[in-house]
């Protein structure tokens, strides 16, 4: 609806279109809500076609590994079956192990009764594939464009003067989010004094569709397996979580040292790192709003918690609040209730900061432990995954709730 001043009004609009925010925009326009989605890249850009990958250069850095339980969710959506028809690369086995000892955990998605424990996929492809199944929804798609400013009673302005308003705004903007600033709404945050390392490389023996994690004192390594459209084993994308001081040390390593470095830093699991693309490196900081609501406004995804990378959960926990918020609103839908009727919201948000705050707990309590050089420290812990791995139940159950398995 347009007013008298020119102004476009929306039921629900969502500032950013990653693959939280899309996810979002699609769920709720198949509810019946009327729904913008605001995204600064044009859509061209987002659903431009990839290059078939024959080179460790032609896969996009930053991958997420989706679990099953955000599998079905873009499976309802109509996305998962276009992100299939592309390059991913399902894992069905995954070993963690702790450098400094001799504890090691294996899990297979057999025990789970699963065909695979997760997928690995370039973020960009994720975002592809919901952006084809939008340009054949009802949301009105506002790309190439930012939003300079919001407020409850104006509404949000665009950079080239537009103004939109809404009875709810969502802020699926990232961890940097504008809108959870504009609304005053409060976090928790601390820096991990560490920066990831990531870039795909080549290794000379087979990744075995198995998903790699060695710790050390001075972080985790994360070797996630990729497959090119050939079918080629040999790809992975790597996660290298290091103190700041050693991973400015390694991202200063020529390509040929940086290599050995990553070849004895996995112990030569996939026997020698024959090519790596360029590095990225960006700093780790855990952030969680202390409120995922405010007047006329709701947090996803980054927006609402950031997460240290090592367990690869960041896109499931922001998968996971669309699925509850779509919920929620879908119930208010069939009551006829405002999408931004606060008993509403503070459901959407005492049924997620729970579980989101359980897993960021947990994630720390991991990075802490292993951290941790100290001789009784390291005893306990490797006896632990010794212990743990081979207790097959319990096992197979911490696994089934991390990836969204149920046995």
């Amino acid at each position: 609806m347009t007013t008298d001043s020119g102004v476009q009004s929306f039921d629900i609009l969502i500032v950013g279109g990653g693959m939280i925010g899309s996810a979002l925009a699609l769920g709720l326009s198949r509810q019946g809500w009327q729904v913008a989605l605001i995204e600064a890249a044009p859509a061209d850009e987002l659903m431009t076609l990839p290059q078939p990958a024959t080179s460790v250069e032609d896969f996009e850095p930053r991958v997420s590994a989706i679990s099953l339980a955000s599998q079905r969710l873009l499976e309802q959506l109509g996305a998962w079956q276009r992100v299939e028809a592309g390059r991913h690369c399902s894992y069905r086995e995954m070993t963690v192990w702790d450098g400094d000892g001799t504890g090691r955990m294996h899990f297979d998605a057999a025990e789970l009764h699963a065909r695979s424990l997760g997928t690995i996929v370039e973020n960009r492809h994720v975002v592809r594939a919901l952006f084809d199944e939008l340009a054949d929804s009802q949301v009105t798609l506002l790309d190439g464009a930012r939003v300079k400013s919001w407020c409850r009673a104006q509404g949000a302005e665009l950079d080239d003067g537009r103004r939109f308003t809404a009875k709810l705004v969502v802020g699926a903007d990232g961890a940097l989010s504008r809108l959870r600033q504009w609304a005053g709404l409060p976090t928790r945050e601390w820096d991990y004094d560490q920066q990831a390392i990531v870039c795909t490389v080549r290794t000379s023996q087979s990744h075995r569709h198995t998903a790699w994690q060695r710790f050390s004192p001075t972080g985790p390594l994360a070797f996630l397996p990729l497959l090119n459209e050939s079918g080629d084993e040999y790809f992975c994308s790597i996660v290298w979580s290091q103190d700041t001081q050693e991973a400015r040390r390694l991202m200063a390593l020529d390509t040929a040292a940086f290599r050995q470095a990553l070849a004895v830093a996995i112990e030569r699991e996939l026997g020698e790192v024959v090519a790596v693309s360029e590095r990225f490196a960006f700093p780790l900081r855990q952030r969680h709003a202390k409120d995922y609501v405010g007047d006329g406004l709701v947090l996803v995804g980054d927006a609402a918690h950031t997460i240290h990378p090592l367990a690869g959960q960041g896109a499931n926990l922001g998968y996971g609040d669309v699925r509850v918020l779509l919920e929620e609103l879908e119930r208010a839908k069939k009551l006829a209730l405002e999408p931004d009727d606060a008993l509403v919201l503070a459901r959407y948000q005492r049924r997620r900061k729970g579980e989101n705050l359980t897993m960021m707990a947990a994630m720390e309590g991991f990075k802490q432990l292993f951290a941790r050089d100290e001789l009784p420290v390291r005893w306990l812990r490797n006896t632990g995954m010794r212990w743990l791995n081979q207790l097959a139940p319990i096992k197979n159950r911490i696994a089934a709730q991390a990836m969204g398995v149920h046995e």
